[in-house]
């Protein structure tokens, strides 16, 4: 993490609960799309996005490799989402299953990572260049 010298760590911690706070008063996935096409740019973007296509895929316990296939997210990537995924925070895990209860709740069928990623090409990035994971 990126250390600002003149910032105590009691304000970096206020500045990321800020951040989270604002982040929680999004609305609409529009909102949240314009919000972090705003603050991130394009491969920051991308990075995050690419550690969401992979959590699903992992909760069902797809190998690494057929991750990798299937995505074009690097195997280190999913690495590091899986160290996240079972003992990190546990952000992806109540994201994902508030994702799953809102479906279930509206009669909407259920997200599959095949209905996306079945494709052979490779997603590309918010900038266009290709996805190299």
């Amino acid at each position: 993490m990126k250390l600002h010298r003149n910032l105590t760590q009691r304000q970096e911690a206020l500045a990321e609960r800020n951040l989270c706070a604002a982040i929680a008063t999004l609305r609409s996935i529009d909102e949240a799309r314009a919000f972090f096409r705003d603050l991130c740019t394009p491969a920051e973007v991308q990075a995050m996005a690419d550690r969401w296509a992979v959590v699903e895929w992992l909760q069902r316990g797809t190998p690494y490799r057929e991750i990798h296939r299937l995505t074009g997210v690097s195997v280190t990537t999913i690495g590091r989402v899986a160290r996240y995924l079972a003992a990190g925070h546990g952000g992806y895990r109540v994201a994902a299953e508030r994702i799953a209860e809102s479906r279930a709740g509206n009669g909407a069928r259920p997200w599959s990572p095949e209905s996306s990623a079945a494709r052979k090409e490779r997603p590309r990035r918010v900038d266009g260049a290709r996805n190299g994971g």
